[in-house]
């Protein structure tokens, strides 16, 4: 297998990941559905033992107390279309299908600058592993349609 379709799969099954995750996301906010989530988190977050003065933690705890009983379905619908671009966006890399190979490359590219703001406002470990991880998907899938392999022959 070429380094490419090493790569190409590496990223796929982060794409993939993504999209697992945001099924969780799902599951979990249906269970929760007319309970007060941010209560959930809140308890959940102390069970796990995380500092509740922690940036991130309180990012969590705010993100929670938008979810109410009048949104939770469109905030479900929304997981579920994010969840499905990633699989699909999973699928075609992981086939080296090229209309992938530009859809990651430009929908890795489009959260670069969100994430290089929140770095330089709110500065943490986190993002900077996030945009780090988006700039070399960005840039090496910039590199696969640059300079695409030769045909196997």
């Amino acid at each position: 297998m070429s380094s490419v379709k090493k790569g190409l799969k590496a990223i796929a099954l982060l794409e993939a990941t993504k999209g697992l995750i945001s099924v969780l996301v799902v599951f979990g906010l249906h269970k929760l559905a007319g309970q007060d989530i941010q209560l959930v988190v809140e308890e959940l977050l102390r069970h796990s033992h995380l500092n509740p003065a922690n940036h991130l933690v309180q990012e969590v705890i705010t993100e929670a107390g938008k979810v109410t009983k009048e949104n939770i379905m469109f905030v479900i619908a929304g997981a579920l279309l994010y969840a499905a671009i990633r699989f699909i966006e999973a699928y075609g890399l992981w086939h080296s299908l090229v209309w992938t190979e530009w859809f990651a490359l430009l929908s890795g590219g489009i959260y670069l600058p969100f994430e290089a703001y929140e770095l330089l406002t709110k500065p943490n470990l986190l993002t900077a592993a996030v945009l780090l991880i988006n700039l070399a998907v960005v840039g090496y899938m910039y590199r696969v349609i640059k300079h695409p392999p030769a045909p196997q022959v």
